[in-house]
């Protein structure tokens, strides 16, 4: 089913010095807070605060990205923004996240400034994170910087993380790409799940490990679902070979 097309906020401009958010509930009822009462809302439940517009010609490629940490989908404006919600949704520490979660409507000694981030990110800890994802060749651009600048400093206001980010490490984009395609809940090889993590008690390459199984082309898929899921560790600083070793996570093991 095609997700509902969001509405797009329309601006309120504020008093001088002062800076207000402006989203969508979960309900889909708009609403404008001052920005220090922002840290109380979930704002990895809101609703996109602005429609990502889509027509034939256009440079970018927006669509909808599946994430297993929240079993929604969520709609991304580029492919490069696609790209960083993988890498959020195979992070353990990422509890949920949210595209174009809210707009920043504010004034400062500059003048009015709006900003809708493009990602937010609620870690498992209750800290968050806010994201902007631009390409690398935009990252100079003096009105980027000066807005990055200002999401910054307001973010640090309300206790939040703030990043700026473009080309993920080639590396770890290949190794989280890979995994992705086994993120999805098991069917027909759940039962291999126990078997497999219990061969797997000492670190064992992953051919081997599916070597021991009477399908190995399902007992692979298996594995790499284990592994997008954490429960088979791996060292995530070298390629993924059929040489690598796994090991059942910690909580895994046997006494």
């Amino acid at each position: 089913m095609t997700p509902p097309r969001p509405r797009t906020l329309r601006p309120i401009r504020m008093a001088s010095h002062r800076a207000h958010i402006h989203y969508l509930d979960p309900g889909g009822t708009e609403r404008l807070i001052p920005a220090s009462r922002a840290a109380s809302v979930a704002f990895e439940d809101a609703q996109p605060a602005r429609e990502i517009p889509s027509y034939a010609g256009q440079r970018h490629t927006p669509g909808h990205y599946w994430a297993a940490t929240t079993d929604r989908m969520v709609g991304y404006e580029s492919y490069l923004e696609s790209k960083w919600m993988k890498l959020l949704d195979f992070d353990p520490a990422v509890h949920a996240f949210s595209a174009q979660p809210f707009t920043i409507e504010a004034q400062d000694a500059q003048g009015a400034w709006e900003h809708t981030p493009d990602l937010f990110v609620r870690r498992r800890d209750g800290s968050a994170l806010l994201l902007d994802v631009k390409d690398d060749n935009r990252m100079g651009e003096p009105k980027v910087v000066h807005q990055a600048r200002r999401t910054a400093e307001l973010s640090q206001q309300l206790g939040w993380d703030y990043d700026m980010v473009g080309t993920p490490d080639p590396l770890r984009w290949a190794t989280v790409s890979w995994l992705a395609g086994y993120r999805r809940p098991l069917r027909a090889g759940k039962a291999l799940t126990s078997p497999l993590l219990q061969l797997a008690q000492h670190p064992v390459p992953i051919g081997e490990l599916v070597s021991f199984q009477p399908v190995p082309e399902l007992a692979r898929a298996v594995v790499y679902h284990l592994m997008w899921h954490h429960q088979l560790t791996f060292d995530q600083t070298r390629p993924l070979r059929d040489h690598t070793r796994v090991q059942a996570a910690p909580a895994r093991r046997s006494a």
